[in-house]
């Protein structure tokens, strides 16, 4: 793992959180708000479209993340 990956655009008022550079799809979990899964349904990111727009001190984010160790 490459480490978190963070970035907006301003001009699409677009956020996109990376966890995991892998292949992946979107889908959509809340309004404007999706998950990025793999095909074993691993969470590697998260993207909220119309960033701005929602009120950022209660904007939460209905993900589950797992830890897993690096053995």
């Amino acid at each position: 793992m490459a480490g978190l990956k963070v970035w907006y655009d301003r001009e699409g008022d677009y956020l996109e959180v990376v966890f995991e550079n892998a292949p992946a799809t979107l889908e959509e979990v809340e309004e404007d708000v999706f998950e990025r899964r793999t095909a074993e349904g691993r969470v590697v990111g998260f993207s909220v479209m119309n960033f701005s727009k929602h009120d950022r001190d209660r904007l939460t984010l209905p993900l589950t993340v797992r830890a897993v160790s690096a053995a």
